[in-house]
């Protein structure tokens, strides 16, 4: 892979240094030439006339791409933004139902404890990434035998849901409602698929597990509100769900397909640079405004030395061999081809 990867650096530089040495071998001969025949003079500023025209021609060409590319990044960026604050809105009420749930009476005897005490400062990360060797609490934490029924994995899980940063150890006494999350923190929920054991532990297995896991104990007022939050997330596919294992299991189900993915879709989108394709033109408009416009016009108009319309010949003339020998090559990058 890395050999591959230098071949394709070098066949990319490749266009630039011939264009570059095209550049200065012009200039060396029509210097040579104008030193040789004073007359030449007379045709390098004929010359000079249709490297502005061809210049002009093609930067308007490229301002005007530029221009509407721009304006149609604009429009896709503002519809991006609307679903991305729909996608944060549906994660933050998830999150509020997440946490109706961490303080519910849902759990057994002493696991909250447990687990915020005698394990403060592990997370749900750490014991699903045990292997790396980073984290001696996690390696004690999965040998050590737990009287839990399993259900301390869901304890982590659901408090790895309450994170504000993939740094975080603890979950905070307030739990904040971001307007953009930490994009990092939603790779490694979607690394370690977040939210699935809602269904692992409600649906899948709930008959193995609902003697750990008590609904009923869950405040009937609480049990409103969570409904009241699922309905606002997506009203069409909990409207006729009541609180019990098949609701929570979908909400899990629901969380790690629609919400997650999309959530980091949109905010991946918005945090993209400009288009390296931009860049590449941008730069090759400036070059073309620089050296083949302006350069010429101000060499003509005060009378300045004739090595400003060799230099202008030569760079127009490299610019438009560099756009000849790299574009579909920079295509084909772009592309992935």
């Amino acid at each position: 892979m890395k050999k591959k990867s230098l071949i394709k650096e070098i066949l990319a530089v490749i266009p630039l240094v011939f264009s570059g040495l095209m550049c200065i071998a012009i200039v060396f001969v029509l210097r040579q030439k104008l030193s040789e025949d004073i007359s030449f003079m007379e045709t390098l500023s004929n010359i000079s006339t249709t490297i502005i025209s061809i210049s002009g021609f093609l930067a308007a060409i490229i301002m005007v791409y530029l221009a509407s590319t721009v304006m149609s990044l604009k429009t896709a960026r503002n519809s991006v933004v609307n679903e991305l604050s729909t996608a944060v809105k549906k994660m933050n009420d998830f999150r509020s139902i997440i946490e109706l749930l961490l303080r519910s009476k849902l759990w057994l005897p002493r696991l909250k404890e447990y687990i915020d005490e005698e394990y403060s400062g592990l997370t749900f990360f750490e014991v699903k990434e045990f292997y790396k060797g980073n984290s001696k609490l996690a390696i004690e934490f999965l040998q050590e035998k737990h009287d839990f029924a399993e259900t301390e994995n869901l304890y982590l899980e659901l408090k790895s849901l309450l994170y504000t940063s993939h740094r975080d150890k603890k979950v905070s006494e307030t739990i904040s409602q971001p307007k953009v999350y930490d994009q990092k923190l939603i790779e490694k929920w979607l690394e370690h698929k977040c939210g699935s054991g809602l269904w692992y532990f409600f649906g899948y297995k709930y008959s193995v597990f609902k003697d750990a896991l008590d609904l009923d104990k869950v405040y009937e007022r609480h049990q409103d509100k969570i409904m009241t939050l699922a309905l606002s997330i997506d009203n069409e596919a909990f409207e006729d769900s009541s609180f019990n294992e098949v609701f929570i299991s979908k909400l899990g189900e629901y969380m790690t397909k629609e919400i997650l993915p999309k959530l980091f879709q949109y905010q991946e989108r918005i945090g993209q640079k400009v288009p390296k394709i931009m860049q590449y033109l941008y730069s090759i408009f400036m070059v073309l405004i620089i050296f083949g416009v302006l350069l010429p016009i101000i060499t003509t108009l005060l009378g300045l030395s004739s090595i400003f319309l060799i230099v202008s010949v030569a760079v127009v003339i490299s610019i438009i061999f560099f756009i000849a020998t790299s574009f579909y090559q920079f295509l084909s990058s772009e592309a992935h081809i």
